[in-house]
């Protein structure tokens, strides 16, 4: 169990800025985390746990994994009661390709934890653009859209020209060789010459969720 200096919660954040910490497991050994969701209980202050692999879940004391609703496919948790999502989905979530999954998982589970609900669209890319344009009119409706995509990262351009909310761009790690982990598409999306299409780091679904929620103006 680390010292408690190890651990300092910024409980006063949903006061402040209306979000919730989040725990990020990357890096924090299971003894840390336990520590953390520990302090989380005595506190009564729910949580969203974010790259939570299951091995670190199964290291976890089995009295805390039970208080966690896990999602494997997007290794996130949420500590507290799940609350349930409230009129129809403001925000889209997009995926160009399969592979793309976890990370628009990430940002669907990030937007439910605040009760958002969300339409997920996945496999949509421009390789197959009939895909994307068969269902356009459904994505409009949307105030934000969320678009996951690696590799050349064109699907957050033709997005951006096609919708009239939000569009928030999540390059990818997906790719070969000169996607170079995502930094292709990163560069990609940061040029993109669809205006106002905002950008969001490698990989970074929980970053782009929490854009949308400032966006929309939701606190928990």
């Amino acid at each position: 169990m680390p010292k408690r200096s190890d651990v300092t919660l910024d409980l006063e954040r949903r006061a402040r800025i209306g979000l919730d910490e989040s725990v990020f497991c990357r890096g924090k050994t299971p003894e840390q985390i336990a520590a953390i969701l520990a302090r989380l209980i005595a506190a009564k202050s729910p949580a969203l746990l974010t790259r939570l692999d299951p091995k670190k879940l199964g290291a976890l004391p089995a009295d805390l994994r039970r208080r966690l609703d896990y999602d494997p496919a997007s290794w996130t948790g949420f500590l507290g009661k799940r609350p349930k999502p409230r009129g129809k989905p403001a925000v889209a979530v997009l995926t160009a390709g399969t592979s793309d999954s976890a990370v628009a998982r990430e940002a669907a589970r990030t937007l439910q934890y605040y009760a958002v609900a969300v339409t997920e669209i996945g496999d949509i890319g421009v390789a197959g653009l009939w895909r994307l344009l068969k269902r356009v009119d459904e994505i409009r409706r949307h105030r934000v859209v969320i678009v996951v995509a690696g590799m050349d990262a064109a699907l957050p351009s033709v997005v951006g020209g096609l919708v009239p909310g939000a569009v928030i761009a999540v390059p990818s790690s997906v790719g070969y060789g000169i996607a170079k982990g995502g930094e292709t598409a990163l560069n990609a999306a940061l040029s993109s010459c669809a205006p106002g299409v905002t950008v969001v780091n490698i990989d970074n679904g929980y970053g782009a969720a929490c854009a949308a929620l400032r966006i929309l103006g939701v606190r928990r």
